[in-house]
């Protein structure tokens, strides 16, 4: 925990909900300017997590003392400090991706979902750094180096939005901006202790934001506090409302054992195992269910989309936002792991490639097909949500991206990490990440829990009950 001076009373600031946050900037008890320079020392204290591709301190003090002279003091997010993923549109700083062709490249006009954060009178804090082109659940980005774990700095944070959650999980913000394809909000969520919402697809506004698939693609939020993602929600969703919070009693969960609960390190096990325990003590009801079709279904979607949609969908961003280069030479200057991939599932011709033909088949067959089953699933079973482990293992250490070990059994590293992620934003489910405890090593572990497509507002309703059931996580110890 930091051991700045706190002048407005005893309570760290840095580890103030945005909610609270906003509540004393509003009635003076803390200054905007007073609070940015805070973060200012934290980010330097932190700045062993590599958490940040472009930090501006002097822009961000400036923006600080503009938005408290003449700023929107009624605004939601008023004075809030937001680190931003660096594949997300500011108009303040390059737009890199995490990939060395667009080291430089500056767009002339900030993200959709920029403009909203921007309005609602929050700060940019800078541009996080990523998995190189957001193709990667680790952080470890061979061009512009390794995100660490703040709750183990030889470990990684997740991704691909690590940079945005170990600058949370560090206290140096509250509430973080991130883009989730197919996990890259709740892995990292889930492996720094934070509070994470994914949104069913199409919630939040997308453009401007470096794409891998529009039939996947979706910004979102992590944060220190539940309270804050509902807060998130009214500024970024369609409903500007305050969402009403819920019990949990009589809140239906169901449990996929063989799909969603098998092949867990012990330690994720035991405490996903107690978490359920914490639910049931609070009043909520267990389902066991059964979902045959889910892994088929999705291994025939999720991978083949993204490997079909990448090379078009990037293309159109890189001419839209006049990046002065191609796809291919964005590729060819990308660092060898990520050519790997593309060589082997992207480009024309290679192993992976997937045919138009083959591509109008998914989508307009299995994917729906995998949506109307979830409809069903949700009727049937009347459940509120889904819930699971978020990953099977705790942070990995950087760089040992082979098969996991888990209780003498050697897992692939995908399945690992995001084999229980996929479904969700695969089917375009609004899926909420909240931690339950920690493993022996002090590495943080989650639980997930994935609503009906398009229940948001009451998923996120439960959200403060459910993070008062599991606990919220300490921070991690702070350096000096």
């Amino acid at each position: 925990m930091s051991n700045v001076h706190d002048p407005a009373g005893s309570v760290d600031p840095l580890t103030l909900s945005a909610t609270a946050l906003v509540q004393q900037f509003r009635s003076g008890q803390r200054g905007v300017v007073e609070h940015a320079q805070v973060v200012i020392a934290q980010v330097e204290r932190w700045r062993v997590l590599n958490a940040f591709i472009t930090f501006d301190a002097d822009r961000f003090l400036d923006e600080a003392r503009q938005l408290e002279r003449c700023g929107n003091v009624g605004g939601a997010l008023y004075g809030i400090p937001i680190p931003i993923k660096d594949s997300i549109n500011t108009a303040q700083y390059p737009t890199t991706g995490g990939t060395p062709a667009l080291r430089t490249f500056q767009p002339t006009e900030g993200a959709a979902i920029i403009t909203r954060l921007r309005s609602a009178g929050a700060l940019v804090l800078g541009k996080t750094n990523l998995h190189e082109l957001s193709y990667g659940w680790t952080s470890n980005n061979r061009a512009f180096g390794a995100v660490r774990n703040p709750y183990g700095l030889d470990r990684i944070p997740g991704g691909s939005s690590g940079g945005t959650a170990a600058a949370v999980a560090a206290r140096l913000a509250p509430i973080g901006l991130a883009e989730d394809t197919e996990g890259s909000i709740r892995v990292p969520a889930a492996l720094c202790g934070l509070a994470g919402f994914r949104p069913s697809t199409g919630r939040y506004a997308n453009e401007g934001t470096l794409p891998i698939s529009p039939v996947f693609d979706q910004v979102g939020p992590v944060a220190t506090h539940a309270e804050d993602l509902l807060l998130f929600d009214q500024v970024a969703g369609p409903d500007p409302t305050a969402i009403a919070p819920r019990s949990l009693a009589g809140v239906r969960f169901a449990i996929l054992k063989e799909a969603l609960w098998s092949d867990l390190h012990p330690a994720v096990e035991q405490a996903t195992r107690e978490g359920l325990q914490r639910l049931q003590a609070a009043g909520a009801i267990l389902v066991d269910a059964q979902f045959p079709a889910l892994v088929a279904l999705v291994d025939a979607i999720t991978a083949p989309v993204q490997s079909h949609d990448v090379r078009i969908a990037l293309a159109g961003y890189l001419q839209h936002y006049r990046a002065g280069l191609g796809f291919a030479e964005v590729i060819s200057a990308a660092s060898p792991d990520i050519q790997a991939t593309f060589r082997h599932s992207v480009f024309v011709g290679s192993p992976g490639f997937i045919t138009e033909a083959r591509y109008a088949q998914i989508v307009r067959a299995l994917l729906p097909q995998l949506r109307q089953a979830f409809a069903a699933f949700y009727a049937s079973t009347q459940t509120d949500a889904i819930v699971f482990p978020t990953t099977r293992i705790t942070a990995p250490q950087i760089g040992a991206e082979g098969p996991a070990d888990i209780g003498g059994r050697c897992i692939d590293f995908t399945r690992a990490l995001a084999g229980n992620i996929s479904f969700g934003s695969t089917a375009g489910l609004p899926g909420l990440v909240l931690p339950v405890g920690f493993d022996p090593k002090g590495l943080p572990i989650s639980m997930e829990f994935d609503g009906p497509a398009g229940s948001d507002r009451r998923l996120l309703a439960l959200a403060p009950a459910l993070e008062k059931a599991l606990g919220r996580l300490a921070p991690p110890k702070q350096l000096t």
